[in-house]
């Protein structure tokens, strides 16, 4: 069984697999994470492990992963299962990474846009050669809702809804509308960018805020929110395979 373990921002998320199906799922804080991995090691015969990180991974982490388990650290100068072109390899994220290795391993020879829509939503497109680019970064939804707070005298900060205003008849229904109306549609315009450019194109959509935006979108979408986990499972099958 594989350990899979992404460091983000705010939280830990963390999986196992048993080949390529999803086991167990659950996140934590960082104060946590050395209990946490024992009762998943306790639970589950691990024997492989990957660890992604956005932020500094402590050492203590990985020490405990590479002593209790065969544990790869993703980075730019890992093998992967896709052409990376990216111009500044070393800059580019391994969340991001992870998201296009699991492009290529569910939909081998497609054109496929991956959105995460994260604390950022990052855009990136994979061909059907296996050739990887790179994409666009833009602000996420509760980043534009802090901006309108944070560079302003007097707006609100606000938290987002579940549900799309009608109208923006309020200061507050405004700034919802701007904001998740803003999103929906930048999303919806570089998708129909992609698909003009590139026939038969794959679009997944993952992240924190899939739920609220696939059921606002209007473009056909496959909607995964752990497509990230996924990819990572990917890479690490792909490294033991090797």
């Amino acid at each position: 069984m594989n350990l899979i373990i992404d460091i983000g921002n705010t939280q830990i998320k963390c999986a196992v697999f048993q080949n390529n199906t999803l086991v167990l799922k659950r996140n934590f804080e960082f104060s946590t994470f050395i209990s946490e991995i024992k009762k998943i090691l306790d639970e589950f015969p691990i024997r492989y492990s990957i660890s992604a990180s956005v932020n500094h991974a402590e050492p203590s982490y990985i020490q405990f992963l590479n002593d209790h388990t065969n544990h790869l650290i993703l980075d730019h100068t890992v093998e992967l299962p896709f052409k990376n072109k990216y111009a500044t390899p070393h800059t580019l994220g391994v969340d991001r990474i992870a998201l296009i290795a699991a492009a290529v391993s569910q939909f081998p020879q497609k054109n496929t846009l991956v959105i995460d829509a994260g604390s950022c939503i990052t855009y990136d497109f994979v061909n059907d050669k296996k050739e990887y680019f790179g994409g666009a970064i833009s602000p996420g939804v509760l980043m534009r809702y802090k901006a309108l707070h944070q560079f302003t005298a007097k707006l609100p900060f606000l938290t987002p809804l579940p549900d799309l205003p009608t109208h923006g008849n309020s200061t507050e229904n405004a700034i919802h509308l701007g904001v998740l109306q803003g999103v929906i549609s930048e999303i919806e315009g570089i998708v129909n960018q992609y698909n003009v450019k590139n026939c038969e194109l794959i679009t997944v959509l993952t992240g924190g805020d899939t739920n609220f935006l696939a059921k606002n979108l209007k473009s056909t979408i496959f909607a995964n929110p752990n497509f990230l986990l996924e990819g990572l499972n990917s890479i690490l099958t792909y490294k033991i395979d090797e």
